[in-house]
């Protein structure tokens, strides 16, 4: 059983990302806070649970099963999450060539959020996911799929936020 009191101080060096992907998730400063208060409850009370490994990666998982359990509380019309809707994107564009990478680094930090929070939650969340640093074996894990779905899924996103963000800097 490992020391709840250690596995706290730890999860506490992951703080700052939590809420950084918890505002993305929930749109929503207030929100954020709270959905990270519970991610941390939930990380407390599963303390005994925690095999080692990859604490971040466990952390996030976490977060995600908070935020999901939240939006089915406060909103229960809204329809049901459909892994195949990533799958419906429309073909993904060629790689970023130089020319959109200069056009990228022309972009406000405002473009670029306005186009994160036009994708749909999945779809943000997988780019956020990855953006923050983990691996695709890792995200499949933090959202409970196989690694290549979590491969095209990423793909579809990331070609998704490159055509939302094609005629931005021009």
């Amino acid at each position: 059983m490992p020391d709840r009191g250690r596995l706290a101080r730890e999860a506490l060096a992951h703080l700052d990302a939590l809420y950084d992907h918890g505002r993305y998730l929930t749109r929503n400063a207030a929100d954020a806070e709270d959905l990270v208060q519970e991610t941390y409850a939930r990380v407390l009370g599963a303390a005994a649970t925690f095999a080692g490994g990859n604490l971040k990666a466990w952390l996030f998982r976490i977060q995600r099963n908070a935020f999901i359990d939240q939006r089915r509380r406060t909103r229960p019309m809204a329809p049901s999450f459909d892994p195949a809707t990533l799958d419906t994107l429309e073909g993904a564009p060629a790689p970023a060539g130089p020319d959109e990478l200069a056009q990228l680094r022309r972009m406000t930090g405002v473009e670029i959020e306005a186009a994160l929070f036009s994708l749909s939650d999945e779809a943000r969340a997988i780019v956020l996911l990855d953006l923050e640093g983990f691996t695709e074996t890792e995200v499949a894990d933090i959202l409970g799929c196989a690694l290549g779905t979590v491969k095209s899924r990423l793909s579809r996103a990331r070609a998704a936020l490159r055509e939302k963000l094609k005629d931005h800097g021009r």
